[in-house]
């Protein structure tokens, strides 16, 4: 591997696998939004009343809420490069529509590493906990499209996914 090519891939030092040395970096406030799409069907999305789904294991979106959160609060448990961060807010809204839901978390911290990774896990965590509620109803759901969706803070920059 060429040292062009190494230095795209911020966890390889020497074609080895390396947690990001952050010793030398300054703390700021560092934010990240993720969201992914649960495509649930028609014979769920009708059991919808006032943005309130109950499943046959109790209210799907608010458990799939607090099954996000402990995601985040635990992703370098599961990532094995992800430093532990100290997380300040961790927000999740709940968007349903004709078809399904799409599920966005915001997470900020201040430190010296961003939060991308804390977000992505906790909407992909949430999506899982929904379909895990919702497939004695229909195991056709799908989750799909999960992305960053904008960062803030950090050496590189702001980032803002195009639409």
């Amino acid at each position: 591997m060429s040292s062009s090519e190494q230095s795209c891939f911020t966890h390889v030092r020497d074609g080895l696998p390396s947690m990001v040395d952050v010793s030398g970096k300054g703390s700021n406030k560092r934010t990240a939004v993720a969201e992914v799409r649960v495509e649930l069907g028609a014979e769920i999305i009708a059991r919808f009343e006032n943005k309130d789904l109950q499943g046959p294991k109790g209210p799907v979106l608010q458990t799939a809420i607090i099954a996000g959160t402990m995601a985040v609060k635990k992703t370098s448990d599961l990532i094995p490069f992800c430093h532990p961060l100290p997380v300040e807010h961790c927000g999740f809204e709940i968007i349903p529509d004709e078809s399904g839901v799409v599920i966005r978390c915001e997470v900020t911290t201040t430190g010296k590493t961003g939060v991308e990774m804390e977000a992505m896990t906790g909407v992909s965590v949430a999506a899982l906990t929904v379909y895990d509620m919702c497939k004695g109803v229909n195991k056709g759901i799908r989750i799909q499209n999960l992305h960053l969706v904008s960062k803030t803070g950090g050496k590189s920059g702001d980032y803002l996914a195009k639409p």
